[in-house]
């Protein structure tokens, strides 16, 4: 049976992804508990003279400005979904956010271990029993908060179906809201261990020392978040399972092709778009092949050429069909 392509079947959106509303919503909320909380752990940290209360109060601030990226992100890439100067969507704006966010992650490492030394060379008096309160409110605020995020992270991964095989299904926007809490909850952690350490033992190298190992962590997630983001912004994608899959296909397709380019790259969580131009000596449709590729659901955008040739080897052009 023949398949009759008409005008309306060309015709298709742009829009690839639809966004993660509970995200936004619980990231929103997110924002506004960390921001607070922020304030209370910077001014008691200065107050009662604690570097590790300081340095997750830091910590928060660099959370505060993630989580107001992330819900920048979400309603920019919302507002601009059909704007057609978007040729591939709106969804790195989503992206770029969490790129940022750990930018700026790297400076506040960056004060928290000038502030720990400092401490460290020249160790100061600390009221610890008002700065242990202090760092124990900002964890409960760390772990709601988490709890919040987490409940969007399920939601994110709850539809996906067929054979995507969960390629690359992560929203790093979401993902790097919810990392910064975690993170963030792990220097409240250190912060009232140091603390009571220094009220109990007097250990007062403790609170400086917390202080580099909070940096320590905040380094080592914004270096995954850059590895990251920064290969999707890059469209660094060529080693992504999908492609495989793709050459899979061509090569156990009963039509014998040739594959002279490829190029693959994601629009959305778990979706990439797809140029292929292919040499074969059949007469066959680009169709016909975007038909044995339509089976991996990941593929959202196909385009591909075909270049008929006298003989595969020599890949001598005799005609093309692009769609």
């Amino acid at each position: 049976m023949t398949k009759i392509i008409t005008a309306e079947n060309l015709i298709h959106t742009h829009r690839f992804d639809d966004g993660n509303p509970l995200a936004e919503k619980n990231t929103l909320r997110v924002a506004t508990l960390t921001a607070l909380m922020m304030v209370i752990e910077i001014a008691g940290g200065w107050y009662y003279n604690s570097m590790a209360l300081l340095a997750d109060g830091w910590h928060m601030s660099s959370h505060t400005f993630a989580m107001g990226l992330s819900v920048l992100a979400y309603v920019s890439a919302r507002k601009y979904a059909h704007d057609p100067r978007f040729s591939f969507g709106t969804w790195k704006i989503e992206v770029l956010g969490g790129y940022t966010s750990a930018v700026f992650l790297v400076m506040v490492a960056g004060l928290m271990v000038y502030q720990s030394i400092e401490r460290l060379i020249s160790p100061s008096v600390i009221q610890y029993d008002h700065a242990i309160v202090i760092a124990i409110v900002g964890l409960l605020v760390n772990l709601v908060s988490a709890w919040l995020l987490k409940d969007g992270h399920h939601h994110d991964h709850g539809h996906h179906h067929g054979h995507d095989h969960h390629h690359g299904h992560h929203d790093l926007n979401l993902r790097s809201a919810y990392l910064h809490v975690l993170a963030d909850a792990a220097t409240s952690v250190l912060a009232i261990f140091a603390l009571f350490g220094g009220k109990l033992w007097g250990a007062v190298w403790l609170d400086p020392v917390m202080g580099l190992i909070g940096a320590t962590l905040v380094s080592v997630w914004a270096y995954g978040l850059l590895r990251d983001t920064s290969r999707v912004l890059l469209d660094a994608e060529m080693n992504a399972p999908v492609v495989a899959e793709i050459r899979e296909v061509i090569a156990e397709s009963p039509v014998k092709a040739q594959i002279c380019d490829l190029h693959v790259w994601r629009v959305g969580k778990g979706k990439y778009a797809c140029i292929l131009s292919l040499a074969t000596v059949d007469d066959v449709t680009p169709e016909y092949y975007r038909d044995q590729l339509s089976i991996h659901e990941e593929l959202v955008h196909i385009s591909v050429e075909i270049n008929r040739v006298d003989e595969l080897r020599g890949v001598t052009r005799t005609a093309s069909n692009y769609a």
